[in-house]
């Protein structure tokens, strides 16, 4: 089985952080392949990054449905060009965001979410409602760390993802909590511990959900909205 995960930025650090965080849980008959959106933004942090990172992240869906992909995870928490990526693709294409909140309601009956901005709040918020899990969602947080910081060595953004994950605890009254960016795949461990709730990464949960899915003979389905698009 191959899974291709898919950084929609081009930031290559990210790429490989998402990838090792992917390999760490996948099957031994599973082969994970990091993507880069080369010429996309160095990171998604807005609607405008978002659509400028679209073609780029298409073409590398083409791509890796052209290696022989059997299911594609799209590795950013504002789940980008979701509904294009299915259109394109043959096999399960998992958005982190999605992932993520749905894990959540698997093992808790309430979560935050601890993001980056406070301009992904928002954006974040409207992704919860669409997956119908809105009811469950305590609150959307963002620790004001902006992404690309999260791969600066020696800074200090794990201590203030922990911090926020604490605040969520005492204030929402959360029973797990998700991670708000596939850049903090790399802290997941470490926050459960520090923090004593159920820290989700939207990436290692994808990768799981889509190695079952591929698993079971399930693939996307053609047949209305994410048909192949039309030919013009």
């Amino acid at each position: 089985m191959k899974l291709v995960v898919i950084n929609p930025n081009s930031t290559q650090s990210m790429t490989d952080k998402v990838t090792i965080a992917a390999r760490a849980v996948a099957g031994d008959a599973v082969e994970i392949e990091g993507r880069t959106a080369h010429g996309a933004p160095a990171s998604i942090e807005g609607h405008f990054d978002e659509a400028i990172c679209a073609a780029h992240l298409l073409r590398e869906v083409q791509a890796a449905e052209t290696a022989g992909a059997d299911a594609i995870i799209v590795a950013c928490f504002d789940d980008p060009a979701i509904g294009a990526c299915r259109e394109i693709a043959t096999g399960p294409v998992l958005g982190i965001c999605e992932a993520g909140v749905k894990a959540a309601s698997m093992i808790a009956t309430s979560f935050s979410i601890v993001t980056t901005l406070p301009r992904s709040v928002p954006i974040i918020e409207a992704l919860v409602r669409q997956y119908g899990l809105d009811h469950l969602c305590r609150r959307v947080r963002s620790a004001e760390i902006p992404v690309l910081a999260l791969e600066e060595p020696g800074s200090n953004t794990r201590q203030l993802v922990r911090d926020e994950i604490l605040r969520a605890i005492d204030e929402d009254g959360c029973e797990a909590v998700v991670l708000g960016c596939a850049g903090m795949s790399d802290l997941t461990e470490w926050l459960s511990r520090e923090t004593g709730v159920p820290v989700i990464d939207g990436v290692t949960v994808a990768t799981k959900f889509a190695e079952a899915l591929v698993g079971s003979g399930l693939a996307t389905s053609k047949i209305g909205a994410y048909a192949l698009p039309n030919e013009k």
